[in-house]
């Protein structure tokens, strides 16, 4: 627990730097990313949407094929769903605009995770905060579910994370920010530098 306060110590500024440079003016790019992370590693997840977005390639007219193939070759897994799904969400992306300007952070994420297809809580958790309004959402991927067992958060990594169980722990992770006096929304990012190294999104 010393080793993790002096390592937030260290990476404070640059945490709360990259949380102010998160906002809802790239909601589309995001969408996507976050559709692409399941299961796939996050950075070459972003190569393959830094390549769809090049020159405005990607559109509401953008084919599952012409996806599906970037995706493949930048080596993000399950390529032909996970095309499918984005082709899915540029089609009601402007729907998908009107209602989050409407709802508070909790609504947004029901509304996500029920709604479009290939985005669970921990995606759409993740999309919310990469829009700018992560407070008081945790995204409990593989890395912070393992931390939060280290500190005897929780027993054990559940082998299924349905709603109910991930807001338990979600609930679980706010007190334990809380006490150690570590932001929920900073925990995402500390937890991650923390184990690659350095801060990405």
């Amino acid at each position: 627990m010393e080793e993790l306060l002096e390592f937030y110590s260290h990476k404070k500024s640059e945490i709360k730097q990259r949380l102010s440079e998160f906002s809802d003016s790239d909601i589309l790019k995001e969408l996507v990313f976050c559709l692409c992370t399941p299961q796939s590693k996050a950075v070459k997840c972003w190569d393959a949407v830094q390549t769809l977005f090049d020159g405005n390639k990607l559109c509401c007219y953008s084919t599952k094929e012409d996806i599906e193939s970037v995706l493949r070759e930048k080596g993000v897994r399950f390529p032909e769903n996970k095309a499918k799904y984005i082709a899915s969400a540029l089609k009601n992306i402007e729907n998908i605009k009107k209602y989050l300007e409407k709802q508070n952070n909790e609504e947004k994420r029901r509304f996500l995770a029920e709604n479009i297809k290939g985005i669970g809580m921990k995606e759409s958790s993740h999309f919310i905060r990469n829009i700018g309004h992560g407070k008081g959402l945790a995204i409990l991927d593989r890395h912070i579910l393992r931390n939060l067992k280290q500190f005897e958060v929780i027993d054990e990594i559940p082998k299924t994370l349905t709603p109910k169980k991930y807001l338990e722990i979600e609930k679980k992770m706010k007190q334990f920010c809380g006490k150690i006096g570590i932001p929920l929304e900073e925990m995402d990012l500390l937890l991650w530098a923390k184990e690659t190294g350095f801060i990405f999104k």
